[in-house]
């Protein structure tokens, strides 16, 4: 069949439209598929503050330094999730504590750390003004809905150390420098002295008192002081290495208190109570981060880590330490408490009748001296 020239045209121009069309759904379907809108991305949590008040620098190798190390292990552990500062050298008058830790819930702190036992009224105060802030107190013993207490046994550490020191003194006569009398160093002295009398029992502590908790002049004037009247081993309660100095120069032995001393006085240094307070910021912290935390009162000891005698002198005799290994697993243990009684202060009077076993009540409460510590308690 003949075709015409404009039937061959229609044809031609029929055919080319399918193409087209044939192409344009190719082409679409080649199409990459919009991506979906993305949901925006989650604001990043703003760090939980944390602050840390402290009565005396944070180079002073005892019991701020400790605090700091402590602080020190928040920062480790939560990383970006917290951001910790401090302000150290801040007195325990009422006027400067209590503005020091006014300020710090100003600039957003929702925890606090006041590190001093003469902290506590300041600390009480401020923590009514600001209800949304958590507040901890270290030592003390009064709380509130945001205002916790903690403390370390540190007189389990004095112990320790009054055992080596009961099996190393040639003449049985040692000595502590303490700070300021409170039951907490009372108890510390009267630990130190019950640990020493325990392998020797002609053993006697003498005692002074510089009343104040960070003074290194005055810690070396004590420590001289007691060395002149035949002191051969020396204890501390206060927070510098002026003691441990001392004891280098004058040829005596010494323990380090709440962090090890060694480099200060490595002949004299025998071993050091060594608070380790990462133990409980890290557990406070994380309880603030999680919403578990409520107010409590803490007194952690060797069984929670939270104190030890270690850092112990090269030449310090094996039987030596041995012995504080055993010790140390009786208390933790419960099988050797240290203040078991028959406990005699040292004006005769019984304080804890014999088999019983003084509860904390009773320690918080000391403030007698056990027989073995000569002179009588101030006020």
């Amino acid at each position: 069949m003949k075709i015409s020239r404009r039937a061959s045209l229609a044809m031609l121009a029929a055919l080319t439209a399918a193409t087209l069309m044939g192409c344009g759904k190719k082409e679409e379907a080649a199409s990459p598929a919009a991506p979906p809108a993305s949901a925006p991305a989650p604001a990043k949590a703003d760090p939980l503050k944390v602050a840390f008040v402290y009565i005396g620098p944070v180079g002073d190798a005892g019991w701020t330094f400790a605090h700091d190390k402590g602080r020190k292990a928040v920062d480790e552990k939560f990383g970006d999730k917290v951001k910790t500062t401090f302000v150290e050298n801040v007195p325990e008058s009422a006027a400067d504590a209590e503005r020091v830790f006014r300020q710090l819930a100003v600039d957003g702190n929702k925890l606090i750390f006041g590190t001093s036992f003469g902290y506590m009224e300041a600390m009480l105060k401020v923590a009514k003004e600001f209800p949304d802030v958590k507040f901890e107190h270290a030592t003390g013993f009064k709380t509130a809905d945001n205002l916790a207490q903690y403390d370390v046994r540190t007189y389990e550490g004095a112990y320790l150390a009054g055992v080596v020191a009961g099996k190393i003194s040639k003449s049985g006569k040692l000595g502590v420098v303490a700070s300021v009398p409170i039951p907490e160093v009372i108890r510390n002295i009267d630990a130190f002295t019950l640990g020493a009398r325990s392998v020797n029992p002609k053993a006697t502590t003498r005692v002074v008192w510089v009343n104040k908790w960070f003074d290194p002049g005055k810690e070396r004037e004590a420590a001289t002081t007691l060395i002149g009247q035949g002191v051969d081993v020396l204890m501390q309660n206060t927070d510098s290495a002026a003691v441990v100095q001392t004891a280098q120069e004058k040829g005596v032995s010494a323990f380090g208190w709440d962090s090890d001393m060694t480099s200060f006085g490595p002949k004299a240094h025998q071993a050091a109570s060594m608070i380790n307070w990462g133990v409980y910021y890290t557990q406070r912290v994380g309880a603030v981060l999680d919403g578990s935390w409520k107010t409590s009162t803490s007194w952690i000891g060797l069984k929670e880590d939270g104190i030890d005698l270690g850092a112990f002198n090269a030449d310090l005799p094996a039987d030596v330490k041995t012995l504080v290994a055993e010790r140390k697993k009786g208390i933790v243990d419960g099988s050797a408490p240290i203040w078991k009684g028959p406990i005699v202060d040292n004006t005769g009077k019984e304080q804890v009748a014999k088999d019983a076993v003084a509860d904390d009540g009773f320690l918080h409460g000391i403030k007698f001296y056990v027989q073995g510590v000569e002179g009588k308690v101030p006020g």
